[in-house]
């Protein structure tokens, strides 16, 4: 027998993953969704972000997509080009993708991302209420969830709901408080990696025809060469041009555990980038000095479930990964797509702890393998593209030059078809409404 009483949701992370959480689920019908958020504000801030079809067809069912491809641009091409001597070794169209798979890739800034996702929040605001300022802690699983809210300027309070989604990030505290009920541990994986992420605009482009032809174009650029690479594209309306790289973190070489991020220098990025060509050196002098920062790439070792009791993780605080495939977001994204379908309030309408654990179950087995498998392949991703001189580097560069044949794969996974269709072609709406039909978790009428 349903209860009148609202399903009460606590979603700790206004991320990618919890922003779209808790519209995914207002969506399905749920009118008791709290955010809890340390910053003051989302901020909206960021650099670019690449978004693919799979990301696209999920934000369009909840009428976010309209307001992120306004303001984004769509590619139709990908070139990948040695760093060292600007020749490109392969060049891929993209005009397909939206003919394959309905949506285009398009590239835009992550705070248009988050902005519509908001939006999108703040008009089920009747439904959605945002806690900002917020920290939690003691987080109980059992006999019913509950947590400690600290605000900032606020005395600590207990909090007691029916579904806790921790969708806190890399560093989640969620993800630490079930591993220590599980007596089990996740450790942090250095990838020895770190990325300068920067954005140009128009404006400092402008006296060089070489770098403003980048940012007028409609191609997502691939500078590659050994354990490093630049990746960029124009965003925003041809009126910033984005730049991430992935290089050896040595400047974090003394930094703690904790740190993620560090004060750049901007005379040793353009050591790490010395030997790529002249026009890699003119478009990363442009940036200001004092304004260089470097991530540091972290993530950690799979999870042996991503769900306790009527608590589950999401996003980068289950399956955090590279940015060599361009997925990360986009897989957060799915994550809260399926709990929209498998926390459908007619699903779990007798609100027990056991039907509530079922559709999380379900959740994870819609998610985790194809995530994972997604976090592997954008770190193999990585190791193709940061090959230095040897057998391995000519194999691949032999693949590459096939490419002018329009034959063959693409070393460059994210700009493989067979990779995209592993991607893009799959509609995790479509498969967790089939694993609820088969596992038994259907429908009761309200």
């Amino acid at each position: 027998m349903a209860s009148s009483t609202p399903i009460e949701i606590a979603i700790i992370g206004a991320g990618m993953g919890g922003l779209c959480s808790a519209l995914a689920l207002a969506r399905a019908g749920h009118t008791k969704i709290t955010v809890y958020e340390m910053a003051s504000d989302l901020g909206f801030v960021g650099a670019g972000i690449q978004l693919a079809p799979n990301m696209a067809r999920i934000l369009d069912r909840l009428d976010c997509w309209k307001q992120i491809a306004a303001e984004a641009v769509q590619c139709y091409e990908t070139s990948i080009v040695e760093g060292s001597t600007n020749k490109e070794l392969g060049h891929v169209k993209l005009d397909y993708v939206e003919k394959t798979y309905g949506y285009p890739h398009m590239v835009g800034h992550r705070s248009s991302l988050a902005r519509a996702m908001y939006d999108g929040c703040k008009k089920e605001s009747d439904k959605i209420t945002f806690k900002f300022r917020s920290t939690i802690t003691d987080i109980k699983f059992s006999p019913k969830p509950s947590f400690t809210v600290t605000p900032r300027n606020g005395e600590p309070y207990q909090v007691e709901c029916d579904i806790i989604l921790g969708a806190d990030g890399v560093k989640s505290n969620t993800r630490v408080a079930m591993l220590q009920e599980l007596g089990e541990t996740a450790s942090v994986v250095d990838t020895g990696q770190a990325a300068y992420r920067i954005m140009l605009t128009r404006e400092q482009m402008k006296d060089d025809p070489e770098l403003l032809a980048l940012i007028e174009s409609d191609t997502v650029t691939r500078w590659i060469g050994p354990r490093r690479h630049i990746i960029a594209y124009p965003i925003s309306n041809h009126t910033i041009y984005n730049i991430s790289t992935a290089q050896p973190d040595e400047n974090f070489a003394d930094a703690p555990s904790a740190t993620y991020t560090t004060k750049g220098s901007k005379k040793a990025m353009l050591e790490v980038y010395g030997d790529y060509c002249d026009m890699i050196h003119r478009m990363l002098d442009l940036v200001p000095e004092g304004e260089v920062c470097e991530w540091k790439l972290r993530v950690h070792a799979p999870l042996s479930t991503w769900v306790h009791g009527s608590m589950a993780l999401v996003g980068d605080a289950c399956h955090p990964t590279l940015p060599h495939l361009a997925q990360g977001a986009a897989q957060a994204i799915e994550d809260a797509a399926v709990l929209g379908v498998t926390l459908a309030p007619e699903r779990i309408a007798d609100r027990s702890p056991s039907t509530i654990n079922k559709a999380l179950l379900i959740y994870e087995k819609v998610r985790k393998q194809r995530a994972e498998a997604l976090v592997e392949l954008a770190a193999e991703n990585g190791r193709s593209m940061h090959l230095g001189e040897g057998k391995a580097k000519e194999e691949r560069d032999k693949i590459f030059a096939a490419l002018k044949t329009g034959k063959g794969p693409v070393p460059d996974k994210w700009a493989d078809a067979d990779v995209q269709r592993m991607i893009y072609g799959v509609d995790v709406v479509k498969e967790a409404e089939k694993l609820c039909q088969e596992e038994g978790l259907v429908a009761a009428k309200l």
